[in-house]
């Protein structure tokens, strides 16, 4: 929020804390707060894996579903500090309850742990979304199953980002952007959805790793 307050965190306790006094009281320094999820896609804009490209959108797909937006080098977070937000973005109305107080957000759907809980819920044993990931490369047909409903949700929802910002480039960020089958049948699925004949967006790996955000927050100066 403009005044400091934190807003719409996934650590539910804090919204509403003036963190930005609290940090500037507790440092004696000036603090300046950004959203990760705009710090990773600052420092891939400008350091990483979309150098020289003016509009770039960065996913965050780990513990939950983030996105940044920047243009021409720097964040671009709106009036509302919620440009880029697609974690937040509705894509099954009937799908699970978000702590956001929606349901079937795209956060529901993608984050590790959901991807996590539907292998659970089709009847495979608790495991970590590459080791599903891993099984369904493998051939087991449960993780099959689940990954390829994950990946067609994948398509759907990064279509809608594509629709409507068309980015010079996608960078993924976040534990999952490991998994190799997202440049892949990933790729495709966006392919399927988008409003083109053809996807000509770069769906990317970040190459800044788990530096992304920090780097991002010292840019955030310059």
């Amino acid at each position: 929020a403009r005044d400091g307050t934190l807003k719409n965190s996934n650590t539910t306790c804090l919204n509403g804390r003036p963190v930005h006094a609290d940090l500037e009281r507790r440092l004696g320094l000036p603090v300046r707060l950004e959203n990760d999820a705009d710090c990773f896609a600052l420092a891939e804009a400008r350091d990483g894996a979309a150098v020289g490209r003016a509009l770039v959108f960065g996913v965050i797909l780990g513990t939950g579903v983030g996105g940044g937006l920047v243009i021409d080098g720097r964040v671009r977070a709106g009036p509302q500090h919620i440009a880029g937000e697609w974690g937040h973005h509705t894509i099954d109305p009937a799908g699970p309850e978000c702590y956001c107080g929606q349901r079937g957000c795209v956060e529901t759907l993608l984050s590790g742990p959901a991807l996590e809980a539907a292998y659970r819920a089709a009847g495979g044993s608790t495991a970590p979304a590459a080791e599903i990931a891993a099984r369904a490369a493998a051939g087991e047909a449960t993780a099959a199953a689940v990954v390829q409903r994950y990946l067609d949700w994948f398509g759907r929802a990064l279509a809608n980002v594509i629709d409507i910002l068309d980015p010079d480039v996608v960078v993924v960020g976040g534990g999952l952007s490991n998994l190799d089958v997202l440049y892949t049948q990933g790729r495709d699925a966006v392919a399927r959805y988008v409003f083109n004949d053809e996807l000509t967006t770069p769906i990317v790996a970040n190459r800044l790793g788990d530096s992304a955000g920090v780097i991002g927050a010292a840019l955030l100066t310059v």
